[in-house]
């Protein structure tokens, strides 16, 4: 392959990507490691390029023949097992083969140490990848094409929010990654998901390879996975969240192990935390800058507490959340990221201003003293879990299901 055939938005936005990287090159010990080699730089642009083959290959089946009788068999397979359906066919029996089994550099017990430190900081973590992760994401617009085509802006900011939510619950629960557990469950369910919008929009004569390679493709995929990883580590020791060396490593021994689940080839995991702030400085400086979608979608997220559903009546609690996130938002991104995501500009950092030192206290007693980790990892898993309450309300929180999919 070569440069002719990477897609076009592959570093077309390099000088501003590398300003707004900065900060995450401030991180990494070894900066000369940070810089792209040509070779990095070519099989970065090369992965515009790469989907999901297995995944996409169960994809193309289930849209064969006899559809619903091939969902009901990814369903029975997907809770029970694909040992209970012995004369599978082949896509679906390839798909979990490799889903049922575990890569060897798996450790479980790291997992579930991951998943207790993704508790520590409770709604704060939550505010990390809503308002470092999603919305500062938006301004990578090649990955927002995939969203507007898909009608994401039609079916709202608060389902996105609440669905993701959702998930990351599932996936950081105890136990939730266990095969036929829910967090696997629902990882394997978004996968497929993400195979079918893939296989929709290659077929959309809008969509412009040449562009913006192919939709859901692994730089973008990765670049989703270390938000959820190298983004909310840094965020949540911005906002004053103490995360010990180790459970930072763990957080991303946890969201590999998912990535790998989701269908992230290993050449694009990241086994330590300095790899994957490399990995996520490099893919930055790939991705296109923004453009009027980061504007709408920005402006959808940003209305977004506004539909929650709260304890207290009124909307004074939603115009609370608001002005809160706007104001991280604000921390993480400064004027110029809120600009570009067609937020207000007069935004100001007061909340982690006040906020930062008081987490950082509360954290530093609560690990000085005897079981004081346990009552934090419980006290925020709880907080985790009303948020995730207030953002479906009296409906029973669960994934789109996959015949919503276009």
């Amino acid at each position: 392959m070569n440069a002719q055939t990477i897609p076009l938005r592959h570093g077309a936005n390099r000088r501003p990507a590398e300003r707004q990287a900065k900060p995450l090159l401030m991180l990494i010990r070894d900066k000369h490691r940070a810089i792209p080699a040509p070779h990095q730089w070519a099989s970065l642009g090369q992965a515009l390029l790469e989907g999901d083959p297995i995944a996409d290959d169960l994809a193309a089946w289930l849209c064969g023949a006899d559809r619903p009788a091939r969902k009901q068999a990814f369903e029975q397979a997907l809770h029970y097992g694909i040992a209970s359906l012995p004369e599978a066919d082949e896509p679906l029996r390839a798909f979990f083969a490799v889903v049922e089994s575990a890569p060897t550099w798996l450790d479980r017990q790291r997992l579930n140490r991951g998943m207790a430190a993704c508790a520590v900081s409770g709604r704060t973590g939550m505010r990390v990848l809503r308002d470092l992760g999603l919305m500062a994401g938006y301004q990578a617009s090649a990955i927002n094409r995939t969203l507007v085509m898909t009608g994401a802006l039609q079916k709202g900011a608060a389902k996105r929010v609440a669905e993701t939510t959702k998930w990351w619950m599932d996936c950081t629960t105890p136990g939730g990654l266990e095969i036929l557990s829910q967090g696997y469950r629902s990882t394997v369910q978004v996968r497929l998901i993400h195979a079918m919008v893939r296989r929709h929009l290659q077929h959309d004569p809008e969509w412009d390879t040449a562009r913006w390679g192919l939709p859901i493709n692994q730089v973008d995929m990765q670049a989703t996975y270390l938000a959820f990883s190298v983004l909310f580590i840094v965020g949540q020791r911005a906002l004053g969240t103490w995360l010990r060396q180790q459970e930072a490593e763990d957080i991303m021994h946890l969201w590999r192990y998912i990535a790998w689940l989701m269908g992230v080839k290993d050449d694009r995991l990241s086994s330590t935390f300095q790899d994957g702030l490399i990995a996520l400085y490099q893919n930055l400086l790939s991705q296109d800058g923004p453009d009027a979608s980061s504007q709408q979608l920005g402006r959808a997220l940003m209305d977004e507490p506004l539909a929650r559903h709260y304890a207290l009546p009124g909307s004074l609690p939603g115009q609370w959340e608001k002005q809160v996130h706007l104001s991280i938002i604000r921390w993480f991104v400064g004027r110029r990221g809120l600009k570009a995501l067609g937020l207000p500009t007069y935004s100001l950092p007061w909340y982690p201003l006040i906020f930062m030192p008081a987490n950082a206290l509360w954290c530093v007693v609560n690990r000085a003293v005897p079981g004081g980790k346990q009552r934090l990892v419980k006290a925020g898993r709880a907080s985790q879990e009303r948020l995730l309450r207030s953002l479906f309300g009296s409906t029973a929180p669960a994934i789109r299901p996959l015949q919503g999919e276009r």
